[in-house]
């Protein structure tokens, strides 16, 4: 018989506040973290909004002396982290070190400390290259530093498939607690991909938005004017932990991780199966692992990028899988509000998804003024909608095909 999982601490980073409370007040106002871009010059890029978070301070959960050797999207993971390790209540003093792992997911990792090496590597000389390059840039920097902070000795890993990074890693600690390989697991996920570099690869790919005179209504998922994804950064990372362990120290439950699934389409390296058959194979396959009936799910938290193809792909999938259920369903997209973090989104959204349950509201898809009739499910338009959530669904989609749904609900 499976461990039971249970959810005991957020943490976040995001546009909209780093703390877990901060951010679901914006959130079910709608209000939206995108805006012009301050963190790099603005005035350089043809598309100059983002989510960016230019005054971040990783403050006390990450040492002034250890910051130059960290990367910003260790940074986040670090804030992110310890904020949600203290949520949890937990003291690592009385835990086994060797029961207690940390498997974050990111898609790119230290892009800023990659672009700045080569600089140097170009203008000054291999000499000059920086020794602390490889221990910032690698995508496995923020576990390991997270693990090193606290002294974890559990399973230790970084997942990396573009977006859907962090629930894939979810996935893998949800796993890791059931097969009895760890009683506690620090996961989610982490990214910092709005550089020079980043934003122009992303602009000439015309993967983004184009709505640069309103940066508040480009990210639109659902909508008839959507027009690309809103490039964002930031962490959200879950304590997740084996139900009696946390019931024995007498920890406070946000909800349970009932299931996990996981596919690849085979097909495009960026774009979606126009039918959604990999996404739908994977929201099918967490319904199995969970043992419920597609008939139980209340809420989804939507990939919904705000992409004209994404969004289109992901409804199919939706409904594909739920038939006339999907009718009946509470969807919403929090990329609205907060634009695509990219590799971290799954772990903010997984946050999100915890908060909905903890207070029976559905958080709103922002700026979806006019919803595409071909993506014609309930969105929650503009306005959180209160609901009874006993169980829900956080869905992740990345480039490569990569697609990963997770379940959670109340502790039954």
């Amino acid at each position: 018989m499976k461990r039971r999982v249970v959810a005991t601490g957020l943490g976040v980073v995001t546009p909209l506040g780093n703390e877990v409370d901060t951010l679901w007040q914006n959130i079910l106002l709608a209000k939206s973290g995108i805006k012009r871009l301050s963190l790099i010059d603005a005035d350089r890029f043809k598309i100059n909004i983002a989510g960016d978070i230019p005054d971040f301070e990783p403050g006390e959960y990450c040492d002034p002396k250890d910051r130059k050797r960290l990367d910003r999207f260790t940074q986040f993971a670090m804030y992110a982290g310890g904020k949600a390790i203290e949520d949890s209540g937990l003291n690592f003093e009385d835990e086994d070190s060797f029961r207690v792992g940390v498997i974050l997911g990111s898609g790119i990792g230290g892009l800023s400390e990659i672009e700045v090496q080569v600089e140097r590597l170009l203008y000054k000389g291999p000499d000059r290259v920086s020794p602390l390059t490889i221990p910032k840039l690698m995508l496995n920097a923020a576990g390991g530093n997270l693990s090193i902070r606290y002294g974890l000795r559990g399973p230790n890993f970084t997942v990396a498939t573009a977006c859907a990074s962090a629930t894939n890693a979810m996935g893998d600690a949800l796993k890791t607690i059931q097969h009895d390989e760890a009683d506690v697991v620090i996961t989610g996920g982490t990214e910092a991909a709005i550089t020079a570099m980043g934003l122009s690869a992303f602009a000439n790919m015309k993967a983004l938005s184009g709505r640069i005179d309103e940066p508040e209504k480009a990210s639109r998922p659902f909508d008839t004017d959507r027009d690309g994804f809103v490039l964002s950064e930031g962490a959200g990372i879950v304590v997740f932990e084996e139900l009696e362990h946390a019931q024995a120290r007498g920890a406070k439950i946000y909800g349970e991780i009932l299931g996990y699934g996981a596919s690849g389409d085979g097909g495009h390296i960026t774009q979606p199966d126009a039918e959604g058959r990999g996404a739908a194979r994977a929201m099918s396959n967490a319904i199995r692992d969970a043992g419920i009936d597609a008939t139980e799910m209340d809420y989804i938290n939507a990939h919904g990028t705000s992409t004209p193809l994404g969004d289109k792909a992901e409804t199919q999938a939706i409904k594909s899988v739920y038939g006339d259920h999907s009718y009946d369903l509470a969807v919403s997209s929090t990329k609205s509000s907060l634009g695509h973090a990219l590799g971290a989104s799954g772990g903010i959204e997984m946050v999100l998804t915890m908060l909905a349950i903890h207070n029976n509201l559905v958080p709103p898809t922002a700026n979806l003024d006019n919803q595409d009739p071909v993506c014609d499910l309930n969105y929650t338009p503009l306005k959180p909608a209160e609901r009874e959530i006993n169980t829900a669904m956080n869905n992740s989609f990345g480039f490569g095909g990569h697609n990963a749904s997770i379940i959670c609900g109340t502790q039954r």
